[in-house]
């Protein structure tokens, strides 16, 4: 049963992705002009002829390797921010307003910031690092807060180890949490990311040659260099989904041995 739900939600899908590339099609005959709509078949042809090319496969390595950097970086500042403010009160006062102008200054500001402190290929990565850390960081805190007290409670009075309680009762009730705000933040980063690379022109990257594509007008370049960027955020996002599934299924097979 639970293979023949997930054939037809990807047949849904699929249904779905062709119905917008028929619209994207019509449009494309609509407007007549390549030059500022080119046909999903453009797209593809050049997306085929970039795909047999070294610097793609280079610019892609490269890119994901910043935009990887930067969301590891954060996810795991993130954690740890959010365990600390949890523990103090003092803490929590300390950094919210610091997290709450990360949240609310626009990305653009960062990265020119960014470009007067850093090398322009660090750019994406710090870029990348401050758009996750304040996602992880209030979802683990919400984690943390929304763990049982009963339980809590109950680990104390039979005196359970901290890394008991670590395992059985905090990790349980924070890793829904940190899965949702994983995710989130790994659509946020691949968008920071590019466009950082964009602003600063990183070498060999996605975001150069999308800024170059935009200059030579080169549009089926464009729409062939975004839908790289939109095949590996989603394929990321659905991988560490499919990792975090495991560890959740971990936990309640050790919690219900």
């Amino acid at each position: 049963m639970a293979r023949n739900e997930r054939l037809k939600n990807s047949l849904k899908t699929l249904a779905a992705a062709a119905f917008w590339l028929l619209v994207w099609q019509g449009l494309s005959l609509l407007v007549h002009k390549p030059l500022l709509l080119p046909s999903p078949v453009e797209a593809a042809k050049r997306l085929g002829a970039l795909c047999v090319t070294g610097p793609f496969w280079t610019s892609i390595g490269l890119t994901l390797l910043r935009v990887t950097a930067g969301f590891c970086c954060g996810v795991v500042c993130g954690v740890l921010l959010g365990a600390l403010t949890a523990k103090s009160k003092l803490m929590e006062r300390l950094f919210a307003p610091l997290l709450a102008v990360v949240k609310a200054t626009p990305v653009a500001s960062f990265i020119i910031l960014a470009l007067v402190w850093l090398q322009k290929d660090l750019v994406p990565v710090f870029i990348t690092f401050l758009i996750v850390l304040p996602v992880i960081w209030a979802n683990v805190l919400e984690g943390i807060r929304q763990t049982d007290r009963g339980l809590l409670e109950m680990a104390r009075v039979f005196r359970l180890p901290r890394r008991k309680v670590f395992s059985k009762v905090y990790a349980p009730s924070v890793l829904p949490y940190f899965a949702a705000g994983a995710a989130t933040a790994m659509g946020l980063s691949w968008k920071a990311g590019v466009a950082a690379e964009v602003i600063a022109m990183s070498n060999s990257s996605v975001g150069y040659h999308l800024y170059r594509a935009k200059i030579n007008l080169e549009t089926p370049d464009l729409f062939a260099w975004t839908a790289v960027v939109v095949l590996l955020s989603v394929l990321l996002e659905r991988l560490l989904r499919r990792v975090i599934r495991r560890m959740e299924g971990r936990k309640r097979d050790a919690a219900n041995p």
